[in-house]
């Protein structure tokens, strides 16, 4: 049976600035609970073709010279 959803207004707020900062008109966020992993996509589908990784467990997803997703492992155990 699937949990329900909660949502805090507040905590969606603080990130909005953060999101326009992207300058994405659509992106995609999926997580994985289990795997403790956050996707973003800035395309649909994503077909990278290089993958950069960062110190932090982020791995940024390439299209040529272009972003087109960044993966968060540990994502619950990210610093803010």
């Amino acid at each position: 049976m699937a949990k329900a959803l909660t949502v805090n207004i507040k905590d969606i707020l603080k990130v909005v600035p953060g999101l326009l900062k992207l300058k994405a008109k659509e992106f995609w966020v999926d997580y994985d609970e289990e795997a403790d992993v956050l996707y973003i996509s800035f395309q649909r589908p994503q077909r990278a073709t290089d993958t950069k990784t960062l110190e932090n467990g982020v791995l940024v997803r390439y299209r040529a010279n272009k972003i087109v997703g960044v993966t968060v492992l540990n994502a619950s155990k990210q610093p803010l």
